[in-house]
């Protein structure tokens, strides 16, 4: 991570302890079970990034998140004002997040023989992932770089999901 990106990060991560970080939950931010054992299937996991607008796959949930960058990605998208977004904790179940696939060539193969984990099926390596209309979009670095650019607030605006950023601008603009 970059200078800049990691002074960023660790802004936001000072943010939202200090405002209220067990209060993280808005309305409509629906935290999800993995959906039992044993591995899920490529098309379970379609099923799952397909579902809502916005899917964030991390660690803890969003009013306790249980690592930095997935608390990042949750403060990013509560500055943002998402409020309506399926959260899968991935340690409830580890084969949602790892797969049973080994490391190394062939894993998608044996993951999709196995199980599939999100890593598998997105091929990312690293949580948390988010997912904008069932597309993948990238882990906290992409996110972050997105709301730094003003790129996320033109992705949200695709869904139909306007910024509260925005309206923060105004305000701001009017005074």
């Amino acid at each position: 991570m970059s200078g800049s990106l990691s002074r960023a990060a660790a802004a936001l991560l000072r943010w939202g302890r200090g405002a209220g970080g067990g209060g993280l939950r808005g309305p409509g931010v629906r935290t999800a079970g993995s959906g039992g054992g044993g591995g899920s299937s490529a098309e379970q996991l379609d099923a799952l990034v397909k579902k809502d607008k916005v899917v964030v796959f991390l660690k803890g949930t969003p009013e306790q998140p249980q690592c930095g960058f997935s608390n990042a990605v949750v403060q990013i998208l509560r500055l943002h004002g998402v409020r309506n977004y399926a959260a899968y904790n991935v340690l409830d179940d580890p084969q949602l997040r790892q797969g049973q696939g080994p490391p190394g060539e062939g894993r998608r193969a044996e993951a999709a023989r196995r199980g599939w984990g999100i890593k598998d099926y997105s091929n990312w390596p690293t949580i948390p992932q988010v997912y904008l209309n069932g597309e993948f979009v990238g882990g906290c670095d992409i996110l972050l770089q997105m709301h730094q650019n003003g790129d996320l607030v033109e992705e949200l605006k695709k869904l139909g999901i306007r910024s509260a950023l925005l309206d923060e601008k105004k305000d701001q603009d009017s005074k």
